[in-house]
């Protein structure tokens, strides 16, 4: 396995346009200097968007699995909801948690189609019951550079790809998000192709780890999270783990996805969390866990794989990880 090793800085002085998309920073610089925060605005930490997190959802029985739980301290629910990505209700980190209302969860289908000899399409209640839910506390790296732990519910994905019996074609599995105009003000965003897609090998897509997600902290999904059905990848960084799936598809070629078709430079279709292996604008060798305090508060090492090298770093025996970024 070749890794690369970096020789460039440690992140700590990374401007705000180098961790955006450039026509993303420029509508928040916008809007920091009309609101008249100044350099203030931009210090502002996860926290300060937690006033406008939303009240607890339905709650969701889970089983913990201590198979899959890291000791690390948990992210506050309050943190995890009022801080997000999830641009197809904008790009900024707080507009989900005011624009996801207008998500319909019900009714809900995720179609489970392509070169697989049982296509089916499950409803949400059907996925809420294929299998028993397990609360896992898990990791989550975002490329940006913060990082989160959260009590996870769901169940594996192998689960549904055992029965839908792929055929010796599939190669892959793709996920589909919802694009829905009335629903999702964001889409009228050209920065991404739309519908949100991603997609993993087969041998990743089957590992334990790899998660169908439908609630967190002992509750349904949250609507800016996801809802009501998502993929969490814990090694790989979080724009891996597609959210509000409609569609699974096995398929016999590598996938597009949205991010790798944004900037194939930059996005890998592996994106495996790797911090000897810069993103070409930053360092990827620390992180920020959010809740840890401010902007100012020291980082902490990035792990690599996330920490789940253990679990999946023999699926890349022999893999340069530098050109399978």
């Amino acid at each position: 396995m070749l890794i690369k090793t970096s020789t460039r800085f440690d992140g700590s002085d990374i401007a705000a346009s180098d961790i955006t998309p450039q026509p993303v920073f420029e509508r928040r610089r916008q809007f920091v200097l009309s609101a008249g925060l100044g350099v203030a605005g931009l210090a502002l930490t996860p926290r300060a968007f937690a006033a406008n997190a939303p009240a607890d959802e339905a709650k969701l029985a889970a089983t913990p699995n201590p198979k899959f739980q890291v000791s690390d301290t948990q992210t506050s629910l309050k943190d995890i909801t009022s801080y997000n990505n999830f641009y197809e209700f904008g790009t900024d980190k707080g507009d989900p948690v005011e624009n996801a209302h207008t998500l319909q969860t019900r009714p809900w289908s995720v179609s489970v189609e392509g070169e697989i000899h049982n296509p089916k399409t499950y409803g949400i209640d059907e996925i809420l019951k294929l299998a028993p839910l397990e609360e896992r506390t898990y990791r989550l790296r975002c490329v940006e550079g913060w990082s989160m732990v959260i009590p996870w519910i769901g169940f594996s994905l192998s689960e549904i790809i055992k029965r839908a019996q792929p055929t010796a074609n599939a190669k892959y599995v793709q996920f589909i998000t919802l694009a829905d105009p009335k629903q999702m003000p964001g889409l009228s965003s050209n920065i991404l192709n739309w519908p949100y897609s991603e997609g993993l090998r087969m041998d990743e897509a089957m590992n334990p780890l790899t998660l169908v997600t439908v609630g967190l902290y002992g509750q349904v999904l949250p609507k800016q999270d996801g809802a009501p059905v998502r993929i969490i990848v814990p090694w790989k960084y979080g724009f891996k783990s597609a959210k509000s799936l409609v569609k699974i598809r096995f398929v016999e070629k590598q996938p597009p996805t949205s991010w790798n078709q944004y900037a194939s430079s930059e996005y890998g279709f592996y994106s495996n969390v790797n911090p000897d292996v810069d993103h070409p604008r930053w360092s990827q060798a620390t992180e920020r866990r959010i809740g840890d305090g401010s902007v100012f508060s020291p980082k902490r090492k990035t792990l690599m794989f996330n920490g789940y090298g253990d679990q999946v770093a023999s699926m890349y025996q022999g893999m340069d990880l530098r050109k399978f970024y």
